[in-house]
Protein backbone atom coordinates (compact mmCIF):
# COMPACT_ATOMS: atom_id res chain seq x y z
CA UNK A 1 0.00 0.00 0.00
CA UNK A 2 0.91 3.28 -0.67
CA UNK A 3 0.29 6.70 0.96
CA UNK A 4 -0.53 9.82 -0.42
CA UNK A 5 -0.14 12.79 1.77
CA UNK A 6 -1.11 16.24 0.76
CA UNK A 7 -3.42 19.23 1.43
CA UNK A 8 -5.39 21.88 -0.90
CA UNK A 9 -4.45 24.47 1.71
CA UNK A 10 -0.74 24.08 0.34
CA UNK A 11 -1.96 26.41 -2.24
CA UNK A 12 -2.34 29.64 0.59
CA UNK A 13 1.24 30.17 -0.03
CA UNK A 14 0.95 32.86 -2.66
CA UNK A 15 4.47 33.61 -4.26
CA UNK A 16 2.71 36.21 -6.71
CA UNK A 17 1.91 35.83 -10.54
CA UNK A 18 5.52 34.58 -12.56
CA UNK A 19 7.29 32.29 -9.77
CA UNK A 20 8.14 29.20 -10.48
CA UNK A 21 7.27 28.08 -7.40
CA UNK A 22 3.71 28.94 -8.23
CA UNK A 23 0.50 27.15 -6.54
CA UNK A 24 -1.09 25.35 -9.64
CA UNK A 25 1.89 23.11 -9.30
CA UNK A 26 0.01 21.27 -6.48
CA UNK A 27 -3.16 22.18 -8.30
CA UNK A 28 -1.52 19.78 -11.41
CA UNK A 29 -0.36 17.15 -9.11
CA UNK A 30 -4.49 16.70 -7.59
CA UNK A 31 -5.48 16.69 -11.09
CA UNK A 32 -3.16 14.32 -12.05
CA UNK A 33 -3.60 11.64 -9.88
CA UNK A 34 -7.16 12.06 -10.00
CA UNK A 35 -7.04 11.71 -14.05
CA UNK A 36 -5.35 8.36 -13.19
CA UNK A 37 -7.77 7.59 -10.77
CA UNK A 38 -5.34 7.02 -8.17
CA UNK A 39 -7.43 8.15 -5.85
CA UNK A 40 -11.08 8.48 -6.05
CA UNK A 41 -12.11 11.62 -4.01
CA UNK A 42 -13.06 14.42 -5.30
CA UNK A 43 -10.71 17.01 -6.95
CA UNK A 44 -10.45 19.81 -4.77
CA UNK A 45 -9.55 22.58 -7.39
CA UNK A 46 -12.43 21.60 -9.91
CA UNK A 47 -11.74 25.04 -11.83
CA UNK A 48 -8.52 24.67 -12.17
CA UNK A 49 -8.18 23.72 -16.45
CA UNK A 50 -5.62 21.90 -17.87
CA UNK A 51 -5.02 18.72 -20.15
CA UNK A 52 -2.65 16.05 -19.00
CA UNK A 53 -3.65 13.56 -21.18
CA UNK A 54 -3.02 10.51 -18.75
CA UNK A 55 -4.88 7.29 -18.60
CA UNK A 56 -6.50 5.64 -15.56
CA UNK A 57 -4.38 3.11 -13.75
CA UNK A 58 -5.33 -0.16 -11.86
CA UNK A 59 -3.96 0.60 -8.27
CA UNK A 60 -5.12 2.89 -5.87
CA UNK A 61 -3.08 5.01 -2.92
CA UNK A 62 -4.48 5.28 0.29
CA UNK A 63 -5.46 9.00 1.13
CA UNK A 64 -3.43 10.31 4.66
CA UNK A 65 -5.00 13.50 6.09
CA UNK A 66 -1.89 15.34 7.12
CA UNK A 67 -1.08 16.91 10.93
CA UNK A 68 0.32 20.50 10.35
CA UNK A 69 4.00 20.59 12.39
CA UNK A 70 4.78 22.30 14.84
CA UNK A 71 7.81 24.96 16.10
CA UNK A 72 9.23 22.05 17.82
CA UNK A 73 8.93 20.00 15.03
CA UNK A 74 11.18 22.65 12.88
CA UNK A 75 13.40 22.90 15.78
CA UNK A 76 14.77 19.59 15.00
CA UNK A 77 16.78 21.22 12.62
CA UNK A 78 16.28 25.11 12.77
CA UNK A 79 17.21 27.18 15.63
CA UNK A 80 14.43 29.28 16.94
CA UNK A 81 15.97 32.72 15.64
CA UNK A 82 15.43 31.08 11.99
CA UNK A 83 11.89 30.22 12.65
CA UNK A 84 11.09 33.55 14.33
CA UNK A 85 12.50 35.22 11.38
CA UNK A 86 10.85 32.97 8.78
CA UNK A 87 7.58 33.72 10.87
CA UNK A 88 8.39 37.36 11.32
CA UNK A 89 9.05 37.81 7.28
CA UNK A 90 5.49 36.25 6.48
CA UNK A 91 3.56 38.48 8.46
CA UNK A 92 5.19 41.42 6.98
CA UNK A 93 5.10 39.65 3.35
CA UNK A 94 9.15 40.41 2.83
CA UNK A 95 10.65 38.27 0.52
CA UNK A 96 13.77 36.11 2.06
CA UNK A 97 16.74 35.26 0.21
CA UNK A 98 17.73 38.23 -1.80
CA UNK A 99 14.52 37.90 -3.30
CA UNK A 100 13.74 34.27 -4.36
CA UNK A 101 11.91 33.11 -2.10
CA UNK A 102 8.47 35.19 -1.73
CA UNK A 103 5.88 34.87 1.84
CA UNK A 104 2.71 36.04 2.29
CA UNK A 105 0.64 35.81 5.12
CA UNK A 106 -0.04 32.69 5.48
CA UNK A 107 3.08 30.97 4.24
CA UNK A 108 4.45 30.39 7.61
CA UNK A 109 1.64 28.68 8.68
CA UNK A 110 1.55 26.23 5.42
CA UNK A 111 4.97 26.05 5.57
CA UNK A 112 4.48 24.32 8.97
CA UNK A 113 1.97 22.30 6.97
CA UNK A 114 3.96 21.27 3.95
CA UNK A 115 6.53 19.67 6.77
CA UNK A 116 3.56 18.26 8.51
CA UNK A 117 3.17 16.22 5.49
CA UNK A 118 6.53 14.89 5.06
CA UNK A 119 6.13 13.93 8.60
CA UNK A 120 2.86 12.76 8.53
CA UNK A 121 3.93 10.53 5.52
CA UNK A 122 6.61 9.13 7.28
CA UNK A 123 4.55 8.55 10.38
CA UNK A 124 3.00 6.21 8.26
CA UNK A 125 5.40 4.14 7.18
CA UNK A 126 7.29 3.97 10.07
CA UNK A 127 4.12 2.61 12.34
CA UNK A 128 3.08 0.16 9.40
CA UNK A 129 0.22 1.60 7.74
CA UNK A 130 1.92 1.45 4.64
CA UNK A 131 4.70 0.17 2.89
CA UNK A 132 5.69 3.57 0.98
CA UNK A 133 4.02 6.94 1.03
CA UNK A 134 4.37 10.54 -1.11
CA UNK A 135 3.88 13.80 0.73
CA UNK A 136 2.73 16.30 -2.29
CA UNK A 137 3.30 19.43 -0.45
CA UNK A 138 4.70 23.23 -1.15
CA UNK A 139 6.45 24.74 -0.31
CA UNK A 140 9.41 22.70 -0.83
CA UNK A 141 12.79 22.31 1.44
CA UNK A 142 15.43 20.92 0.25
CA UNK A 143 17.59 24.20 -0.57
CA UNK A 144 16.81 25.13 3.08
CA UNK A 145 20.35 25.39 5.44
CA UNK A 146 19.69 25.31 9.41
CA UNK A 147 20.76 29.30 9.70
CA UNK A 148 19.31 29.79 6.13
CA UNK A 149 15.96 29.52 4.43
CA UNK A 150 16.55 29.88 0.45
CA UNK A 151 15.49 28.56 -2.75
CA UNK A 152 11.85 28.43 -2.59
CA UNK A 153 12.80 26.52 0.58
CA UNK A 154 11.81 27.98 4.44
CA UNK A 155 12.25 24.48 6.09
CA UNK A 156 14.14 22.05 5.61
CA UNK A 157 11.46 19.24 5.03
CA UNK A 158 13.35 16.37 4.54
CA UNK A 159 16.27 16.84 7.22
CA UNK A 160 13.46 16.59 10.07
CA UNK A 161 11.89 14.01 8.45
CA UNK A 162 14.89 12.71 9.10
CA UNK A 163 15.76 13.44 12.75
CA UNK A 164 12.18 12.61 13.20
CA UNK A 165 12.49 9.08 12.61
CA UNK A 166 15.80 9.24 14.68
CA UNK A 167 14.23 10.33 17.83
CA UNK A 168 10.50 9.00 17.60
CA UNK A 169 11.60 5.68 15.92
CA UNK A 170 15.16 4.83 16.62
CA UNK A 171 15.96 4.64 13.52
CA UNK A 172 19.95 4.75 13.57
CA UNK A 173 20.64 4.77 9.61
CA UNK A 174 18.56 6.89 6.85
CA UNK A 175 19.83 7.29 3.56
CA UNK A 176 18.71 10.23 1.56
CA UNK A 177 18.34 10.27 -2.05
CA UNK A 178 17.53 13.37 -3.79
CA UNK A 179 16.79 13.90 -7.52
CA UNK A 180 15.87 17.11 -8.34
CA UNK A 181 17.53 18.75 -10.92
CA UNK A 182 19.21 21.15 -8.06
CA UNK A 183 21.78 20.69 -5.70
CA UNK A 184 20.13 19.92 -2.35
CA UNK A 185 22.60 21.68 -0.79
CA UNK A 186 20.39 22.67 2.71
CA UNK A 187 19.92 18.65 3.46
CA UNK A 188 23.33 18.47 2.73
CA UNK A 189 24.54 21.42 5.08
CA UNK A 190 22.43 19.56 7.77
CA UNK A 191 23.99 15.90 7.55
CA UNK A 192 27.84 16.84 6.25
CA UNK A 193 29.07 15.86 9.81
CA UNK A 194 26.81 12.97 11.04
CA UNK A 195 27.12 9.34 9.60
CA UNK A 196 23.70 8.36 10.66
CA UNK A 197 22.65 10.23 7.29
CA UNK A 198 23.72 8.89 4.05
CA UNK A 199 22.89 11.97 1.68
CA UNK A 200 23.02 11.38 -2.44
CA UNK A 201 22.02 14.04 -4.55
CA UNK A 202 22.10 13.55 -8.62
CA UNK A 203 21.81 17.29 -10.17
CA UNK A 204 22.91 19.44 -12.92
CA UNK A 205 26.79 20.33 -12.83
CA UNK A 206 26.98 23.36 -10.26
CA UNK A 207 28.53 25.33 -12.72
CA UNK A 208 26.05 25.32 -14.69
CA UNK A 209 22.94 25.80 -12.27
CA UNK A 210 21.60 27.82 -9.04
CA UNK A 211 22.94 26.72 -6.30
CA UNK A 212 26.27 26.45 -7.60
CA UNK A 213 27.23 23.84 -4.72
CA UNK A 214 27.76 19.85 -5.11
CA UNK A 215 30.69 19.27 -6.43
CA UNK A 216 31.71 15.64 -6.43
CA UNK A 217 34.72 16.61 -4.25
CA UNK A 218 32.04 17.63 -1.58
CA UNK A 219 31.97 14.00 0.42
CA UNK A 220 31.10 15.21 4.22
CA UNK A 221 32.71 17.00 7.04
CA UNK A 222 35.01 14.82 9.81
CA UNK A 223 33.49 11.51 11.20
CA UNK A 224 30.32 12.60 8.30
CA UNK A 225 33.23 12.06 5.72
CA UNK A 226 32.41 9.33 3.22
CA UNK A 227 28.37 9.50 3.86
CA UNK A 228 27.89 12.29 1.53
CA UNK A 229 27.89 11.56 -2.50
CA UNK A 230 27.21 14.38 -5.06
CA UNK A 231 26.84 13.26 -8.54
CA UNK A 232 26.72 16.16 -10.78
CA UNK A 233 25.82 15.52 -14.07
CA UNK A 234 26.35 17.09 -17.39
CA UNK A 235 23.94 19.62 -19.26
CA UNK A 236 21.53 17.50 -21.86
CA UNK A 237 21.62 14.78 -19.55
CA UNK A 238 18.59 12.15 -19.65
CA UNK A 239 17.18 8.92 -19.47
CA UNK A 240 20.23 6.89 -20.17
CA UNK A 241 22.67 9.39 -17.88
CA UNK A 242 20.46 9.56 -14.83
CA UNK A 243 19.86 5.45 -15.16
CA UNK A 244 23.56 4.96 -15.33
CA UNK A 245 24.61 7.01 -12.51
CA UNK A 246 22.04 5.04 -10.17
CA UNK A 247 23.17 1.71 -11.55
CA UNK A 248 26.92 2.58 -10.71
CA UNK A 249 27.24 4.33 -7.66
CA UNK A 250 23.45 5.42 -6.31
CA UNK A 251 22.53 1.58 -5.74
CA UNK A 252 26.24 0.35 -4.42
CA UNK A 253 26.17 3.24 -2.01
CA UNK A 254 23.00 2.43 -0.61
CA UNK A 255 24.13 -1.09 -0.68
CA UNK A 256 27.37 -0.53 1.16
CA UNK A 257 25.05 1.79 4.10
CA UNK A 258 22.25 -0.65 4.66
CA UNK A 259 19.87 1.87 5.71
CA UNK A 260 16.63 1.58 8.12
CA UNK A 261 15.01 3.54 6.22
CA UNK A 262 14.99 5.41 2.23
CA UNK A 263 13.65 9.31 2.15
CA UNK A 264 13.69 10.61 -1.42
CA UNK A 265 13.75 14.57 -2.19
CA UNK A 266 11.61 14.29 -5.45
CA UNK A 267 12.08 17.07 -7.64
CA UNK A 268 11.28 16.79 -11.14
CA UNK A 269 12.91 19.74 -12.84
CA UNK A 270 15.02 17.36 -14.80
CA UNK A 271 12.37 16.67 -17.00
CA UNK A 272 13.08 17.63 -20.76
CA UNK A 273 10.38 20.06 -20.65
CA UNK A 274 11.40 21.47 -17.42
CA UNK A 275 11.72 25.67 -17.67
CA UNK A 276 14.05 25.68 -14.82
CA UNK A 277 16.84 23.52 -15.94
CA UNK A 278 18.78 21.90 -19.07
CA UNK A 279 18.12 17.92 -18.54
CA UNK A 280 16.37 15.72 -20.92
CA UNK A 281 15.00 13.24 -18.27
CA UNK A 282 11.31 11.95 -19.85
CA UNK A 283 8.32 10.72 -17.82
CA UNK A 284 9.23 7.11 -18.19
CA UNK A 285 12.56 8.21 -16.67
CA UNK A 286 11.43 9.14 -13.89
CA UNK A 287 9.11 6.00 -12.89
CA UNK A 288 12.32 4.26 -14.13
CA UNK A 289 14.49 5.84 -11.55
CA UNK A 290 11.70 5.47 -8.75
CA UNK A 291 12.01 1.91 -9.58
CA UNK A 292 15.52 1.67 -8.95
CA UNK A 293 15.60 3.43 -5.38
CA UNK A 294 11.86 1.34 -4.95
CA UNK A 295 14.23 -2.19 -5.33
CA UNK A 296 16.81 -0.49 -3.08
CA UNK A 297 14.49 -0.52 -0.35
CA UNK A 298 13.05 -3.71 -1.12
CA UNK A 299 16.67 -5.42 0.00
CA UNK A 300 17.53 -2.78 2.98
CA UNK A 301 14.86 -1.73 4.66
CA UNK A 302 12.03 -3.62 4.38
CA UNK A 303 10.29 -1.43 1.29
CA UNK A 304 10.20 1.21 3.42
CA UNK A 305 10.29 4.51 1.57
CA UNK A 306 9.43 7.82 2.16
CA UNK A 307 8.94 10.94 -0.78
CA UNK A 308 8.88 14.05 -0.34
CA UNK A 309 8.15 16.58 -3.61
CA UNK A 310 10.55 19.55 -4.46
CA UNK A 311 10.68 21.11 -7.52
CA UNK A 312 8.95 20.44 -10.94
CA UNK A 313 7.87 23.81 -12.74
CA UNK A 314 6.20 22.68 -15.83
CA UNK A 315 2.88 21.86 -15.23
CA UNK A 316 2.25 19.17 -17.20
CA UNK A 317 5.20 17.72 -16.66
CA UNK A 318 5.10 17.47 -12.98
CA UNK A 319 1.75 16.13 -13.06
CA UNK A 320 2.22 13.47 -15.74
CA UNK A 321 5.70 12.35 -13.90
CA UNK A 322 4.49 12.39 -10.20
CA UNK A 323 2.15 10.07 -11.48
CA UNK A 324 4.63 7.56 -13.07
CA UNK A 325 6.43 8.24 -9.37
CA UNK A 326 3.42 6.66 -7.74
CA UNK A 327 2.81 3.84 -10.04
CA UNK A 328 6.48 2.66 -9.46
CA UNK A 329 6.19 3.59 -5.86
CA UNK A 330 3.09 1.31 -5.71
CA UNK A 331 5.11 -1.55 -7.95
CA UNK A 332 8.13 -2.92 -6.47
CA UNK A 333 8.38 -5.67 -9.43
Amino acid sequence: MVGFVSSPRCVEHDTGPHHPERPDRLRAIHRAVRDARLIESPDPFPEFEIDLGIASQLLRLAEIAPKSATESDARLIHPQRLIDNVKHSCEFGAVLDMGDTPTCAASFEIALLSLGCAITAADAVARGDCRRAFAAARPPGHHAEPDRSMGFCFFSNIAIVARHLQRAYGMERIAIVDFDVHHGNGTQACFEDDPSVLFVSLHEHPSTLYPGSGQAWEVGDGPGRGTTLNIPLNPGGGDTEYLAAIDAKVLPAIDKYKPDILLVSAGFDAHADDPLAHMQVSDDGFEQITRRLVQAAEIHTGGRLVSVLEGGYNLVALGRSVVRHLIALADPI
